[in-house]
């Protein structure tokens, strides 16, 4: 496909190597965080004849594997600029497209949750369904309740500050960790919280073994 851009063709196919190059670039210029060349590689796609939905597709993506709780908003924009491309379509839609563009690549950026979800999923399949901690299984019958079905929960809202010292993994697991947050960005917060959360908890299994 040959577009024109005043006097100038562009080449682009969207089935062969250059919709893959282009692409690529887009995506890691992006996660280089240079806004200029991603707006550069997305309008040559757009008038190339990319479809729109395709690079609001890849946006989507990006917001959640690339910049992920570094910011929440990312998301939300990205799934944004998708609903508004679908809804107003070409010219227009280059607006909305341009502005999640720009802030996705502005965006501080962490991959922890993309890792972590990896992690997980490499356990459960490698693991296989491990049985439910009796103290997480729900007891709607006497019977389940005899077994020790829900026996000794800990319903957060009762604890202060709603931490408790339970654990809600499969027992084989452990205390294994899959998400760990960067210093970017808002997981900066998230990994604090994680951090006092934990303190709490061994504040609160130190009182109990004294109290034994």
């Amino acid at each position: 496909l040959v577009a024109q851009v005043g006097r100038i063709p562009i080449r682009y196919d969207r089935e062969g190597d250059l919709h893959y190059d282009a692409i690529s670039a887009f995506i890691k210029s992006l996660r280089g965080s240079d806004p200029d060349a991603a707006l550069w590689w997305m309008h040559t796609m757009l008038e190339g004849g990319e479809d729109p939905r395709y690079v609001s597709r890849r946006l989507i993506v990006f917001a959640s594997e690339d910049v992920g709780n570094a910011d929440p908003r990312a998301l939300q924009i990205a799934v944004s600029a998708q609903q508004a491309v679908h809804f107003i379509g070409l010219p227009e839609g280059r607006i909305p497209l341009a502005q999640a563009v720009t802030y996705l690549a502005t965006a501080p950026k962490s991959n922890a949750a993309y890792v972590a979800i990896g992690e997980a999923q490499k356990e459960v399949r490698q693991s296989g369904a491990l049985p439910v901690p009796h103290h997480l299984r729900n007891a709607p019958t006497g019977l389940m309740k005899e077994l020790g079905y829900g026996k000794d929960y800990q319903y957060a809202h009762n604890h202060e500050n709603s931490v408790v010292t339970q654990k809600h993994l499969p027992e084989a697991l452990g205390d294994t960790s899959y998400y760990r947050p960067k210093e970017s960005g808002y997981e900066k917060t998230i990994q604090e919280r994680l951090d006092w959360w934990a303190s709490q908890r061994a504040g609160q299994n130190k009182d109990k073994e004294a109290g034994d």
